[in-house]
This record gives structure tokens, sequence and C-alpha cells, in this order.
């Protein structure tokens, strides 16, 4: 993790937007994704970080979570990154069990689509330069 991530969540942390436990789940979310040697950096991982720290929030607080118009048009993206949905729902599953947060499918697929991106940059990243910024 650099160290603008770990100051992602320092801010969350510090700010009192979400809770301690939260923190630490997604921090080790995070670490589990660095130790299978995924790049875990501010710009892989920033969005997915927010995300899933305001939405576990948001389940804890009793905030409602919604199906999205997008649902479908995520659903059929996901389709070739089954391994990215593989791994949201299991970080669901864990999410159920420790923090006591059930995640939506919608939260679901979110997760999935940042974790594709995620894994997809990391892939890049070992093999050859993306050719997609300057």
């Amino acid at each position: 993790m650099d160290s603008q991530l770990a100051r992602r969540i320092r801010l969350f942390r510090e700010s009192g937007r979400v809770r301690p436990e939260v923190t630490a789940f997604v921090t080790a979310e995070l670490a589990a994704l660095a130790a299978e040697g995924h790049r875990v950096t501010e710009d892989s991982a920033g969005m997915l970080t927010s995300h899933l720290m305001m939405a576990l929030t948001r389940l804890l607080d009793g905030e409602p979570v919604t199906e999205f118009r997008t649902d479908g048009a995520v659903a059929a993206e996901l389709a070739d990154h089954p391994d990215a949905v593989a791994r949201a729902r299991a970080v669901a599953v864990r999410a159920g069990r420790e923090l006591g947060a059930a995640l939506p499918r919608s939260e679901i697929n979110f997760l999935a689509l940042h974790l594709a991106v995620l894994c997809a940059g990391a892939v890049r990243a070992d093999t050859s330069p993306r050719r997609d910024t300057p």
C-alpha cells in the first residue's frame, strides 16, 4: 500500500466518517490483495477503498442501499470477470460474518467492478507498460 492510499484510510478513520471496525476490515482486505501480488495503491485501489468503506458504513448505520438502474449493465460487464465477481462475493461473506453488514447484490457488483479494474491493472503493470497513460 502506498502512502497516498494509507492517507486516504487515515483520513476516513480520523474524520469519524467510518467506524474503526470498517477501517480495519477494508485495510485487511487491501492487505490480502497486496499479499497476492496486486498493486494496491491510491491509483489502483483508491475508489475501491472509498466505495467499500462508505457502503459498509451505510449498512451498519441502517441506511438503505437500493438497486441501481445500471445493475443490468454492470452485470453484463462482469460476465468477462468471473474471478472479480467471486472475490467480491467472498468479501461480502466476510463483511457479513465479521461486521454484520450484508452487502446487497448491487454493492457486490460494484465491488466486483473495482476489483476487476485493480486486477487488470496489476496484470498490465507486471507484463508491459500501460498505453492508455502518457
